[in-house]
């Protein structure tokens, strides 16, 4: 047969492509491949856009007089109108057509990882009911239209819980301009089409702490986030008290920053304390201000200037006043015990010491102080003020009786917190494979004051909650499915079913665009999608500044 196609060469090697509307499996096959003596050996990319091995021998040179295809008698084609993508939420890969419906559901025979004080219940049922826990115990009853999970041989725990994320943020994760930027929020730039969302859930996280980066002593506040996939941005947020990001160190006083960078206040640590306590005292003037304002009289405030509202200096009082409680970047001791004690001097508590890696040097101090602390499993020595950190420091802490959980700080990590908190077991420490998984789960929680709601399998408590395969700190743990409020969010069948979709989706776009013309499939200028910016707490810049 002779038929139209785009030879194009370089040297031994050709492409081109080649439509077959008469074909089993009609459309556009994409050839590739190069060219030895008188053969032709490549792949080739099938419409459905599975790869096929093809080869060609020389019969006979081409024989151009012979050649009976002219342009000007092919048939022009019709455009392609097929409708090959379908609106989802969020409408990229793995959005959901709609919300999974909330279901009663009655789990049987599972091994119980409740992270309360029963401890692990072994081939127990969990009953879950207007998206709450309503029961746990041996042989329940499942009411009239129950979804019934057999879960013999599987292992159920509440949902994971990142107290420091950076995930589903928009536009940037650090106001860097500014030493002191408590006015701004992570709140307002919360983005629910991040994947790391979706990927979360097939990692059993179904929380995460929206935090501000490390640029500032005192930055934005942030954002707690129940991983709704496929809700808005007012849909994912979860109501929790009120969090601000603290931060000590490098970063604070730029000292990796470069020269463009290192103008701002301040630039040494003892600057560091200084305004922090400058910012504290302002904060105490301004409620100050105000609370003698709003005790004068109708007829005396006529006559008054009320002060001036200052967005910052209210965030700021709030930390004065146990409002808003503090979660701090924090690596080196010396900066953490001055922060505790610069606390102290004007009544409040830090409550959280985030990342913390010489958590170990000053354990009982935390204790008595009242914070807790979130660490990385094992991170140690990539920049300087971290080359004292141990791996042991978790298991430490904890044994000294400060609330420890272990935290992620990046977007990949956070998809195998539950191996993280298992380094603690045998790796870096002897805690037991309960107090392993709290550190992951009722610790973090704790931390974020929401524990009378979420982080254990509890009567009453919200249902979210993870089966696994496997004992759920083994590194051969896999999450099966991941529920919120009694709504399955993630499954390894949905999973599979969803690759499926998407992988047939791309290959019939893949064939709309072969098929174009030359106008329709050129798009504007440099239009491919930039992509998605993974933050990290010491990025200092815009996505749309950084150059694709």
């Amino acid at each position: 047969d002779k038929v139209a196609n785009n030879l194009s060469t370089d040297g031994n090697l050709l492409q081109f492509t080649v439509e077959l509307d008469s074909a089993a499996l009609p459309g556009v096959y994409r050839f590739s491949g190069r060219r030895t003596e008188n053969d032709f050996v490549g792949d080739c990319a099938l419409p459905s856009g599975r790869l096929a091995a093809w080869q060609a021998t020389l019969i006979s040179p081409f024989d151009a007089k012979a050649d009976t295809t002219r342009k000007g008698d092919r048939k022009e084609e019709e455009p392609d109108t097929t409708i090959v993508s379908h609106l989802t939420y969020p409408n990229r890969a793995y959005g959901l057509s709609e919300q999974p419906p909330q279901e009663n559901v009655l789990i049987r025979n599972a091994t119980v990882w409740t992270s309360e004080s029963a401890g692990v219940l072994e081939n127990t049922d969990v009953l879950v009911t207007n998206g709450k826990f309503a029961a746990v115990g041996k042989g329940l009853t499942a009411p009239a239209g129950t979804r019934v999970i057999d879960a013999t041989g599987k292992h159920l725990t509440a949902g994971i819980i990142d107290e420091h994320s950076h995930i589903a943020i928009s536009r940037g994760v650090n106001e860097g301009s500014h030493s002191i930027t408590a006015e701004c929020r992570i709140s307002d730039v919360v983005n629910p089409e991040d994947v790391s969302i979706y990927r979360h859930l097939a990692g059993g996280v179904t929380i995460s702490h929206l935090l501000h980066g490390s640029a500032n002593p005192i930055g934005a506040l942030a954002q707690v986030i129940k991983h709704r996939w496929g809700q808005d941005a007012e849909g994912l947020k979860m109501v929790a008290p009120p969090t601000i990001k603290f931060a000590l160190g490098e970063n604070v006083k730029q000292s990796n920053w470069g020269e463009r960078y290192t103008s701002r206040y301040p630039q040494t640590r003892m600057g560091v304390e200084t305004i922090m306590r400058d910012e504290f005292t302002a904060a105490q003037e301004y409620e100050a201000a105000w609370k003698a304002y709003n005790a004068l009289s109708s007829a005396d405030k006529q006559k008054a200037v009320p002060p001036r509202r200052d967005l910052r200096l209210e965030s700021v009082a709030d930390v004065v006043n146990s409002r808003t409680f503090i979660h701090c970047h924090s690596y080196v001791a010396t900066e953490i015990l001055m922060l505790m004690r610069l606390a102290e001097q004007f009544g409040f508590r830090v409550y959280n010491f985030t990342h913390i890696l010489e958590g170990y040097k000053l354990a009982d101090e935390m204790r008595e102080h009242g914070a807790t602390a979130g660490s990385f499993a094992d991170w140690w020595a990539y920049k300087f003020e971290v080359y004292e950190a141990i791996a042991y420091s978790p298991a430490l802490m904890y044994e000294r009786g400060v609330v420890t959980g272990i935290n992620s700080d990046d977007a990949e990590m956070a998809r195998r917190l539950n191996q993280e908190a298992g380094k603690s077991v045998k790796v870096y420490g002897d805690l037991t494979l309960e107090d392993a998984l709290k550190m992951v789960t009722i610790n973090p929680a704790i931390q974020l004051k929401i524990d009378d709601r979420v982080g254990s399998i509890k009567v009453g408590k919200d249902a979210d909650f993870v089966i696994w395969n496997n004992i759920p700190v083994s590194t051969y743990a896999k999450v099966e499915q991941t529920w919120i409020e009694g709504r399955n969010y993630f499954s390894l069948e949905k999973d599979q079913q969803m690759r499926e979709q998407i992988a047939s989706e791309r290959a019939a776009l893949i064939q709309k665009v072969l098929k174009a013309g030359g106008g329709e499939k050129g798009g504007e200028e440099n239009g491919y999608k930039r992509p998605e910016k993974v933050w990290r707490c010491d990025d200092a810049i815009d996505v749309w500044r950084v150059q694709p």
